[in-house]
């Protein structure tokens, strides 16, 4: 039996050195020398600081700014460990809701959403990534449509344009990758951050 046992044990051990230890170390190591920023979290900087990453959301609540899509994350409850409370964007309970589309909760939640959209801008439709969560609840970008919907309340709260904050917009949507994967999206952090640069009158 422990001539079968040993040959298992080195086994066990050699895999465990090369797949637990070895490759994650030289992919990062890799990943650092061929792609700095996005192996250090892609993340972006003012003025020294490190103002977020353009991989996760980040919730902003000022009429002043464009918002992102809502996040369904959550976090343990301070005052119950058995209970959550919302936490959007917590980068360390990625998740979506859960809820199905015959969801009762869901459907209330949504249509709350719609109302307060609607009150924002009203006679426009509102972009349905705007009032839906992503799978990770943690997505970065919104639709050009959701971002351009947003535009008169930015302008109005900052005193500018509403051409000049939508040529803010228009010059910061991504096309799709290689041209065919994926859809056009703003990330709205960069977006936040260069309508900071244009400052208010």
């Amino acid at each position: 039996m422990l001539n079968q046992l040993r040959p298992a044990l080195v086994l066990l051990i050699a895999l465990t050195a090369i797949t637990g230890l070895a490759y994650p170390l030289a992919m990062t190591g890799i990943a650092g020398v061929v792609f700095p920023a996005k192996a250090a979290g892609s993340l972006i900087e003012r003025d020294g600081k490190v103002v977020g990453s353009s991989l996760i959301g980040q919730s902003f609540a000022s009429e002043r700014y464009f918002q992102g899509r809502p996040s369904a994350t959550s976090a343990a409850d301070p005052a119950d460990a058995t209970k959550t409370v919302p936490s959007p964007y917590n980068a360390a309970n990625s998740s979506g809701s859960n809820l199905g589309p015959t969801s009762a909760a869901l459907a209330e939640r949504v249509k709350a959403d719609v109302a307060t959209r609607q009150a924002e801008n009203p006679g426009q439709p509102v972009p349905v990534d705007f009032v839906t969560t992503s799978g990770s609840g943690l997505d970065p970008d919104v639709s050009p449509d959701a971002a351009l919907f947003q535009v008169p309340r930015v302008a109005k709260a900052r005193n500018l344009s509403v051409d000049q904050v939508r040529s803010l917009v228009d010059s910061q949507v991504q096309g799709r990758l290689l041209g065919i994967l994926g859809e056009p999206r703003v990330n709205v952090l960069a977006l936040n951050l260069a309508l900071d640069g244009l400052g208010s009158k």
